[in-house]
């Protein structure tokens, strides 16, 4: 395919040619990040049906994200996705102040040991779900609608067969896994119970991290808000009323477990009706397909897989060298890191759709202006947490215990400022590794996501062995540090390719 001229934003296809971004055009939108302006200018006539657009997001989906100029795309999408993510993630630290506050410092520890795991169950949602939404999107973007519900209706099969899977396998493991992770007595009964009831809803909690981008795949955006407020608020008066109610952990993880799955179930009515845009046909599964989907949804899994794997080294380590006080400061620093990564991602995930849809029709310059926003946006966001974590270290430990001793108080001024610094440069490759997925170049996308989460961490782990705890809590700052550079690697070689071709 020959290479377009910056300014056009039509890049013709050959008949027959599958409407996927060509590694020329991946190379273009590197250098385009790199090089352009952070603000460009729209031609006029555009912007009368942009704030059409922008002004009703329930629209036809092809004319939302194919017409609305970038910036009134980048707001329509990116803020409610944004605030979606971060309803779910206000409700994770509800969650955590709930059974510190309520249930007191070995069932916050306990909850802390389990949730990695918790999270390789939905890591299977997330899989299926992010990976079926890039060749969704780019098939709507091609007008190929018989293969994007193909593709939507053999992914929600998977969801649930999957999840029954992993989920049996998690309730017959659960007491092995704490115990190889050094838990024991009330600590290590209180984490089986807590995993052992995701496990049993894993079947049906899992489809929830699918329907929220099925949703923004039909342009149901103030849905998809909407759907993540009402699990949210749901979720807390159910945990708040169970733990109430003298039911422990068990009652945290089920209240979480009955509002993932209501959504869920709520999120899908419309499409088992026929009403949106993805409608359910006979499956017809093909090893094609399952590559396809697996290779773009890997980066979102790996990210989630091989995060848990490191969660549970630095956790084991923790317990070793700190005890039950220092897993107890770390769980604090993940649910504060689970406000910023969570809209981080909700600012990248949101637009997936707009990009792929783009890509689909062959709008190369649309998205390079899309992704700017992205990388901005994301910047912002990430800083703005470091500084929070810098200058409030004691009243977020309070927020989740507030009869916290001397001593994790002491741990989390220490360990705070030495985690806050990794927040300076955490979203580079997250937004990266987001580029990378959008444009349907998952080779590249997995092979930062396995760096940034499990490579760099299980090496920093181990070089900074020799300063003890203060090794662990900068372990994020020094992996952070190492995938920033790859990053900017990549993106430099994307862009001496597009020289190369040029």
């Amino acid at each position: 395919m020959a290479t377009q001229d910056k300014h056009h934003t039509a890049v013709p296809r050959r008949a027959g040619e599958a409407p996927t971004l060509a590694a020329v055009e991946a190379a273009e939108l590197a250098a385009d990040l790199a090089e352009a302006p952070a603000t460009e200018a729209q031609p006029a006539d555009t912007e009368p049906d942009a704030a059409a657009n922008a002004a009703n997001a329930t629209q036809d989906p092809r004319e939302l994200f194919l017409s609305t100029t970038p910036t009134r795309l980048f707001f329509t999408a990116a803020l409610p996705g944004a605030v979606s993510m971060l309803a779910s993630a206000l409700y994770d630290v509800l969650d955590g102040v709930l059974v510190g506050q309520f249930l007191g410092p070995t069932a916050f520890a306990a909850v802390n040991l389990a949730i990695p795991f918790v999270i390789l169950l939905f890591a299977v949602g997330d899989l299926v779900g992010v990976g079926s939404s890039v060749p969704i999107a780019i098939a709507l973007g091609a007008q190929d609608d018989e293969h994007a519900n193909n593709v939507f209706t053999c992914a929600t099969i998977g969801i649930v067969g999957l999840g029954a899977l992993l989920g049996a396998a998690f309730w017959f493991a659960a007491p092995a896994i704490m115990a190889a992770m050094g838990a024991t007595g009330e600590l290590a009964e209180m984490a089986t119970t807590f995993l052992r009831v995701y496990a049993v809803g894993a079947p049906i909690t899992s489809m929830m991290f699918a329907v929220d981008n099925f949703l923004r795949l039909c342009g149901k955006i103030g849905n998809s808000l909407a759907l993540n407020i009402f699990m949210a608020c749901l979720g807390a008066v159910a945990e708040f009323s169970f733990i109430r109610f003298g039911l422990g952990v068990f009652g945290a993880a089920l209240g979480y477990c009955v509002a993932l799955g209501v959504a869920a179930l709520v999120g899908m009515l419309p499409f088992l009706f026929g009403r949106y845009k993805l409608r359910f046909v006979r499956p017809r599964f093909s090893g094609a397909l399952v590559h396809q989907v697996f290779a773009a949804g890997m980066p979102a899994f790996l990210n989630n897989v091989a995060g848990r794997v490191t969660s549970v080294l630095l956790n084991a380590a923790l317990l070793a060298q700190g005890g039950e006080d220092a897993v107890a400061v770390y769980g604090v620093l993940m649910y504060a890191s689970g406000v910023v990564f969570p809209l981080i991602y909700g600012t990248c995930d949101s637009l997936q759709p707009a990009v792929g849809y783009n890509l689909g029709a062959g709008q190369v310059v649309r998205v390079v202006k899309l992704e700017k926003r992205i990388f901005a946006a994301a910047a912002f966001i990430s800083v703005s947490m470091a500084v929070a974590m810098l200058l409030f270290p004691v009243q977020i430990t309070q927020l989740f215990m507030a009869d916290a001793s001397e001593a994790i108080l002491g741990l989390a001024c220490r360990a705070f400022p030495l985690y806050a610094i990794a927040y300076f440069m955490r979203w580079l490759p997250m937004a990266t590794q987001s580029f990378y997925t959008a444009i349907e170049e998952p080779r590249p996308a997995s092979l930062l996501s396995l760096f940034a989460v499990l490579l760099a961490p299980v090496a920093a782990l181990v070089l900074l062995q020799p300063w003890g705890l203060d090794g662990l809590w900068l372990n994020l700052t020094v992996s952070t540090a190492a995938s920033s550079l790859l990053s900017l690697w990549m993106l430099w070689r994307l862009r001496q390719r597009l020289r190369g071709e040029r």
